[in-house]
């Protein structure tokens, strides 16, 4: 068990950290030079103010309207053939998914999420373009995926192809493309807090695999794995296991903490180096691996008005994250210039990572 999950045992109250994605308001880090976020804009994550040039897609209706009359996904596989834990893998890559998971739900905890906030969200560990970051985790394979062996360059731009092939707006493709990239944290990471993505089993359990939300008991019947909750050090907190734990009811997905992983670094990560990426998509970003959240409705008591907006895009993200995964390997060199283009138009230049 990690030594901030340990420490988080001796606090019986903490104040709600809000935790949206858009518009940063936070204070500046002036010795990393970064941003260390505290406070965040949720009128630009509803479509308001600074998101108003994205703002029609804010709405659920707009959000229905997308799928209307589009193409059907190309799946990989057989549906039934997706987030199989228990079917017929081969043996070695179902035991390390468990052993992934395993750790994961010991390890992630209020305490520790907050050490990798101050440890990630200063930006200081390297400056490279979006696409140096693709190259940089080329060879990268995420050990908490029952569908795949295949590295995750590959599964980004499967994605990223779905939702262009579907029709679906150009902002959302690049989501696609970019939405795992955030586990290039293994490059500066370290085994002990579950982010070596350079040995064949090393820990992931900081990088990847289904989040869920920190400070508030864990939902059994949402979860994969169920039954290893009860290794989670904050399930018997005075504060977080119990109720809405450290939150108030209907606080909003603004203010919510989740497991430690790409998707909050990666989001946390544009939000501070591009300021024209839409919000909608570092929402999609953000959330897309709570599958507790978005697939199997939990934390319904924590939802604020429009909320449901937001998931309804994260729900027709993740369609085509999950079912487009395929053994065939996209052809990297020409599908480049169109997704460069996008880069160019929402994420441009070098970044602090």
């Amino acid at each position: 068990q990690h030594a901030a999950c340990r420490s988080s045992r001796e606090t019986s109250t903490r104040a709600p950290v809000p935790g949206a994605v858009p518009s940063v308001v936070g204070e500046r880090d002036a010795s990393a030079g970064g941003v260390m976020a505290t406070e965040f804009d949720e009128e630009v994550m509803s479509g308001g103010a600074g998101g108003a040039s994205h703002s029609e897609t804010s709405s659920l209706a707009s959000a229905e309207a997308a799928v209307a009359g589009l193409k059907p996904i190309e799946m990989g596989k057989d549906a039934a053939a997706f987030r199989d834990y228990e079917g017929d893998k081969g043996g070695a890559q179902l035991d390390r998914v468990r052993m992934h998971y395993a750790a994961m739900r010991r390890n992630q905890c209020v305490a520790f999420v907050e050490k990798m906030e101050e440890k990630w969200l200063s930006f200081d560990k390297a400056k490279m373009t979006i696409w140096e970051a693709f190259e940089a985790m080329e060879d990268f394979v995420d050990a908490s995926d029952p569908d795949t062996t295949a590295p995750n360059l590959e599964h980004m731009l499967q994605t990223a192809e779905g939702l262009r092939k579907a029709g679906h707006p150009r902002w959302l493709q690049l989501t696609g493309l970019l939405h795992d990239l955030g586990k290039i944290m293994y490059r500066w990471g370290e085994v002990e807090d579950g982010q070596d993505g350079f040995t064949e089993t090393g820990p992931q359990w900081a990088l990847g695999g289904d989040t869920w939300v920190v400070g508030a008991p864990l939902p059994d019947d949402a979860m994969v794995f169920p039954e290893m909750n009860a290794f989670n050090p904050d399930r018997e907190h005075p504060v977080y296991g119990h109720g809405t734990g450290m939150y108030e009811p209907h606080c909003g997905l603004a203010k919510l903490k989740f497991a430690w992983g790409h998707d909050e670094y990666m989001a946390r990560m544009l939000e501070h180096n591009a300021p024209s990426f839409p919000p909608l998509g570092l929402a999609v970003i953000r959330y897309h691996s709570c599958y507790p959240l978005h697939n199997k409705g939990a934390y319904k008591e924590l939802l604020a008005p429009g909320d449901e907006d937001i998931l309804t895009w994260v729900r027709i993200f993740q369609h085509h994250d999950l079912y487009t995964k395929a053994d065939a390997a996209p052809n990297l060199e020409e599908l480049k210039p169109y997704y460069q283009e996008l880069i160019d138009e929402f994420c441009p230049g070098v970044m602090s990572w």
